[in-house]
C-alpha cells in the first residue's frame, strides 16, 4: 500500500494544472518582454502601421471610384459642389447689396426731385388761342 505521508506531498491534478499553467504565463510573458524590447518589433509596428494606413486609403479611393462609375456623388463631389455653392452665395450677397446702393440713390434722386419741385411753384402757363 502507498505511504499516507508520500499521498500528502504530491499535489492533486488542479494543483499541476495551475503550476502549469503559471509556468507557461512566466515564459510566454518572458518570451514578450523579449520581443517588443527589440529594435525590430518597432520596425514591423512601424511598418504594419503604415501598411494599415495604406490599405484605407485604398479603400476609400476605391470606395470613391465605385461611387462615381455608379452615378452617385462622392465625397470629392460634395466638396467641390460645396465650394461652388459658396461661391454662388458670396456673388448673389455682392449684388444684393449693389441693388440696395443703388435703391438708395434712386430714392435720395426722387427725394431731391420732390424737394426741388416743392420748392419752385409751378408758373401758369397761359396759353393765348
Amino acid at each position: 500500500m502507498a505511504d499516507p505521508a508520500s499521498r500528502e506531498s504530491r499535489p492533486s491534478p488542479e494543483e499541476q494544472v495551475r503550476i502549469l499553467y503559471e509556468g507557461a504565463e512566466t515564459q510566454t510573458a518572458t518570451a514578450m518582454e523579449q520581443l517588443v524590447a527589440s529594435q525590430g518589433f518597432g520596425e514591423l509596428l512601424a511598418r504594419m502601421t503604415e501598411n494599415l494606413v495604406a490599405l484605407s486609403k485604398v479603400g476609400s479611393d476605391v470606395g470613391d471610384l465605385v461611387l462615381r462609375n455608379l452615378g452617385i456623388a462622392g465625397r470629392g463631389d460634395i466638396t467641390r459642389l460645396g465650394r461652388q455653392l459658396n461661391r454662388t452665395e458670396d456673388k448673389l450677397e455682392l449684388l444684393l447689396q449693389r441693388i440696395e446702393e443703388l435703391q438708395d440713390e434712386l430714392n435720395e434722386e426722387r427725394a431731391e426731385r420732390a424737394t426741388k419741385g416743392a420748392a419752385k411753384p409751378e408758373r401758369a402757363v397761359s396759353r393765348k388761342s
